[in-house]
């Protein structure tokens, strides 16, 4: 008790009778912890009687009833909400097909949106085929997971079912040309296998904006032409970068720039504040002192820059 006194006075303010109110606390809190589980040690839980069993199992029965009920109402007031949320999830009914033939109800039971069936069927109509069944996969309209179901049903060769019903299609093909990229009108780029007014339509504004294609791989930049439609059309292009519309960075204003989809508006105001500050630009290289600028970027705009 000395060591403990002694202990108490060098590190706590207690008075004696405040020390001692500890200790009885401590003490309690020690019994508390210690009784139940040497209780249960000691007298054996029973087991219940054959009456309290009986009442349990008629409260277990009248919550299960409850339970059903309260069930019962939430479908009548959800039911419309349920069913929403079922439709909105399709479960395909997967059957043997050919992507180049099916139309938009039977892409729809085999698990895509209407929207998304109807994509499918504007890049055909566009000139679009599938030659082999992984250009299905291709498609940014057909999930990973769904192609994995789908890819044992596809049949290139086989009539689908919904074809018998209705009148058979035939498609003209175009004919394979030479397009120039950055000299061709609407007219002449639509004559493209692949391509149709609308990709034309697009190709030239796109075309306006950035000042010209110094490669045929900038024509994915255009809204609506993946990786698969470039491949398909890639072959009918050419592209002469001498044609490329070029900005002298060194005199060109905020107004020359603001229309170049590939600047914002913060990295336009960065290029001309340091001209400003620093004098021109004397090559691409210096463009890397401009801290918003990144390599990337810059590799991009050099066919379009002079100096």
């Amino acid at each position: 008790m000395q060591v403990i006194r002694k202990w108490r006075n060098n590190y706590f303010e207690f008075s004696k009778s405040q020390f001692n109110g500890l200790l009885v606390l401590f003490t309690l809190i020690c019994v508390f912890a210690i009784f139940p589980p040497l209780y249960r040690a000691l007298v054996p839980l029973q087991p219940p009687t054959s009456e309290e069993q009986s009442a349990l199992l008629k409260l277990e029965l009248a919550g299960v009833s409850e339970s059903a009920q309260k069930g019962y109402t939430n479908q009548r007031s959800y039911g419309s909400q349920d069913r929403r949320r079922v439709s909105e999830k399709r479960i395909p009914s997967l059957f043997y097909f050919d992507p180049n033939l099916i139309g938009q109800e039977s892409w729809q039971q085999l698990g895509l949106s209407e929207k998304q069936a109807q994509a499918i069927l504007n890049y055909r109509s566009k000139g679009g085929v599938f030659r082999k069944a992984s250009d299905l996969k291709k498609m940014y309209t057909i999930r990973p997971e769904l192609y994995q179901q789908l890819e044992p049903f596809i049949r290139m060769e086989a009539v689908s079912a919904d074809r018998s019903d209705r009148p058979a299609q035939t498609f003209q093909p175009k004919e394979i040309i030479m397009v120039a990229l950055n000299t061709a009108d609407t007219l002449e780029l639509d004559r493209i296998r692949g391509i149709g007014k609308v990709f034309a339509r697009r190709i030239v504004a796109y075309r306006e904006q950035i000042g010209g294609f110094h490669q045929k791989e900038q024509l994915m930049e255009v809204f609506g032409i993946d990786s698969l439609k470039f491949q398909e059309i890639k072959g009918q292009v050419s592209v002469d970068p001498a044609l490329v519309r070029k900005i002298n960075i060194n005199t060109a204003s905020a107004a020359d720039f603001k229309r170049h989809p590939y600047l914002r508006y913060q990295q336009i105001n960065a290029l001309i504040a340091y001209r400003k500050q620093h004098g021109n630009y004397s090559n691409i290289a210096d463009l890397n002192r401009v801290a918003i600028m990144t390599p990337q970027l810059i590799e991009k705009l050099a066919p379009y820059l002079i100096f």
